[in-house]
């Protein structure tokens, strides 16, 4: 609100999306070396274990979300604020009025075009801590966009701004 005083509360709340979300949390972790200071309390036996994990951005991600809970406990609000302000920073910057990720962009576009938007897992491959995910962006039933990512979500978005990009280009009613 300090940064866009003439923002609407929805853009903020789209921008708040963006700056929290699991991957602005995960390069948190990054900036801040949890990662490696997980891994480095890990016993020496575990430490493998504890390597792959920390490789997943769901992991990063949680552990930023664990560190400035107990930050917020131990140094009050002041200090944890001024912390989390320098770790999202990055976030913050980009966090643009009226942007949205690619699902809600593409939920919009078909709304305006009363069309109904769902996602298909196509399939998934590799070990459970390096899983890649594909999936499909189906505009009444026809598939738009095919995406893969770490995650079920990521594959979805790359997929959904496929769909938007083929919507938006082809003028179609879908």
């Amino acid at each position: 609100m300090r940064r866009h005083p003439t923002v609407d509360e929805g853009d903020l709340s789209w921008m708040r999306q963006a700056v929290v979300d699991r991957d602005s949390c995960a390069a948190a972790a990054d900036a801040g070396a949890l990662p490696e200071l997980f891994v480095a309390a890990a016993p020496a036996g575990r430490r493998e274990a504890a390597e792959q994990l920390a490789e997943r951005p769901s992991v990063r991600a949680a552990l930023s979300e664990a560190v400035i809970g107990a930050a917020w406990l131990d140094r009050g609000v002041g200090e944890t604020r001024e912390g989390v302000l320098e770790a999202f920073a990055p976030a913050l910057d980009a966090a643009v009025p009226g942007s949205r990720d690619a699902k809600s962009s593409l939920q919009e576009e078909a709304a305006r075009r009363g069309a109904r938007v769902s996602y298909e897992l196509a399939g998934h491959e590799g070990p459970p801590e390096r899983r890649t995910f594909t999936s499909r962006a189906l505009v009444d039933g026809r598939e738009m966009g095919r995406g893969s990512g770490t995650s079920k979500q990521a594959s979805e978005q790359v997929a959904a701004a496929e769909a938007l990009a083929q919507l938006k280009g082809s003028g179609a009613a879908c």
